[in-house]
């Protein structure tokens, strides 16, 4: 972030930087001599961070990135991989989804600002986000079929159900990459601005966000997500539940009578 006096580092790791201000997380992946390439341990990382960030009542928004301007996520580190028998190879798979479903089931919004490229395991973990906004340089692909294996971070699964099982296929089979904009026309980023804007616009994004009441907003996040899971007649039930939720909160009756009263709400996350 900018000032350099304002925001804290709660969390220390080596290969994250985490720098949170005004109740934005920031967490930069750190390893730009390989492109931001994922290993295990940078992994565990990822899943330490946001089973700390879970119980961190600063933390309203999370916003991942990745170091320089080259590489959001290059993907998973190969030369680790291609040491892995089938069991090793298994062990590192029930790891990365482990930190992957910590991203994907943290409570509150995060948002992946993807500054180049995002390729296999980089891809994956962009997936897990709520949102994605990508620079105009960022390239998107799913190469593992090209180095003899196939995604294993969840690649087959999310991205059929972001873009449909006819595109997923297509990227997977072919191992094609695609640009920013081609990205964004068929659904798997929200938006796409240049790269000298993109950490602005995942900031401006992110505070916008965090206007809102959090217990509302983790309320709509596990409707969306639980329901997406169901079929639609439990799906809507699941929402109805949540929505009387609201009603039994202090942020819901300060929205609703903030509004009666032409004013602006005071939510306090509660």
């Amino acid at each position: 972030m900018n000032n350099k006096e304002v925001f804290k580092m709660p969390y220390k790791f080596k290969y994250l930087r985490c720098e949170l201000e005004n109740r934005i997380m920031l967490i930069v992946i750190e390893r730009q001599e390989v492109l931001n390439a994922l290993n295990s341990e940078v992994f565990k990382e990822l899943g330490d961070v946001f089973v700390q960030m879970k119980d961190d009542p600063e933390v309203d928004v999370v916003i991942i990135t990745g170091a320089g301007e080259k590489s959001f996520i290059a993907g998973s580190d190969v030369s680790e991989m291609a040491q892995c028998s089938l069991l090793e190879a298994r062990k590192f798979a029930l790891g990365v989804n482990d930190a992957q479903q910590k991203i994907a089931n943290f409570p509150r919004p995060t948002i992946a600002a993807i500054n180049g490229f995002a390729f296999g395991g980089g891809l994956e973990v962009a997936m897990c986000c709520d949102i994605r906004i990508a620079s105009e340089n960022a390239k998107f692909g799913q190469p593992e079929v090209n180095v003899g294996i196939i995604p294993g971070g969840g690649g087959t699964q999310r991205l059929a159900r972001l873009i449909g099982a006819g595109r997923a296929k297509e990227m997977i089979y072919t191992c094609m990459t695609i640009d920013a904009q081609r990205a964004f026309e068929i659904g798997l980023v929200n938006r796409v601005v240049t790269q000298e804007a993109l950490m602005e616009e995942a900031l401006k994004m992110a505070r916008k966000i965090g206007e809102k009441s959090n217990v509302m907003l983790t309320f709509a996040k596990a409707a969306i997500d639980t329901g997406a899971d169901m079929d639609l007649d439990n799906a809507l039930r699941t929402e109805i539940e949540l929505f009387a939720e609201c009603f039994g909160s202090i942020d819901g009756k300060e929205g609703l009578i903030a509004f009666v009263e032409k004013r602006k709400a005071n939510f306090i996350g509660k």
